[in-house]
């Protein structure tokens, strides 16, 4: 039986309603599982420490280089949490959680954007915590209330557009271990940006991929934004990166959800 809107609440309601008990049931999983919550708060402290204190005296970067690859970090574990949502959504369908929620009166939508929301919120803390440590170490940022919530705007965005790959991956995988290759593939996709280093200081074919990686002008936007340089194309190049790929994500993960429940 297909489930049916309650009379007292309207389609949006519905679906914001599912999403927010969703969403509040993978953050309570992920509040459970040990692992889980090392990856979030330590990964990201102990690769800026590693960064500052391990590579940086031996790499060339204009100015600090406390200052030049925080933004990089921030980026890289935002990153690499949204796509932990792939094996969560993959968890959640070869353990049949998701057929039991959908026999519920559940917004089907709600079933991927509580996972996706979730995503959102832990990525936001593990920047916020980046920063924080960053700032103790010395990180010069300059940005005022309006750059910071910039800088929390072109995050989000960001997190929204890997979550919502990570979840085709996740419908798309057979087993919750290739799912979880995802996370590894966004991992290391900014270390080949100008997260890290000057892409200019990139031999050829790994500079030109480098400098048009939807990556880089992620990074860019968000290290002008907290250092008080000028923006200039990259904030439009982010923006636009990322809206194409929310928007060929969101279908397409419908399609194959769809497809799969069809075998």
């Amino acid at each position: 039986m297909t489930p049916t809107v309650a009379a007292d609440r309207s389609p949006i309601g519905w679906l914001l309603a599912d999403t927010s008990a969703l969403t509040g049931r993978s953050i309570r999983h992920e509040l459970r599982s040990l692992d889980g919550l090392l990856v979030t708060v330590l990964l990201p402290v102990l690769i800026l420490l590693a960064f500052v204190y391990v590579f940086g005296g031996a790499l060339d970067t204009p100015g600090s280089y406390l200052d030049y690859v925080v933004p990089g970090i921030v980026v890289l574990t935002s990153g690499y949490g949204a796509a932990l949502t792939a094996t969560a959504v993959n968890q959640d369908l070869t353990t049949g959680t998701i057929d039991r929620l959908r026999a519920l009166p559940a917004s089907p939508a709600a079933l991927f954007a509580g996972h996706v929301a979730a995503a959102l919120l832990r990525t936001l803390f593990s920047a916020s915590l980046v920063v924080g440590v960053a700032i103790v170490l010395g990180f010069g940022a300059v940005a005022g209330p309006g750059a910071w919530l910039a800088v929390v705007g072109v995050i989000s965005l960001y997190v929204l557009a890997v979550a919502w790959l990570a979840v085709i991956v996740g419908v798309a995988a057979r087993s919750v271990e290739a799912a979880s290759g995802f996370s590894f593939a966004v991992l290391f996709l900014p270390y080949v940006s100008s997260g890290f280093v000057p892409p200019d200081t990139l031999p050829g074919p790994l500079r030109t991929f480098a400098e048009n990686q939807p990556l880089t002008p992620a990074i860019e936007t968000v290290r002008a934004l907290l250092l008080g340089t000028e923006v200039g194309g990259h904030g439009w190049r982010a923006f636009v990166w990322c809206v194409a790929i929310v928007a060929v994500a969101i279908p397409t993960s419908a399609v194959l959800f769809r497809r799969r429940n069809r075998r």
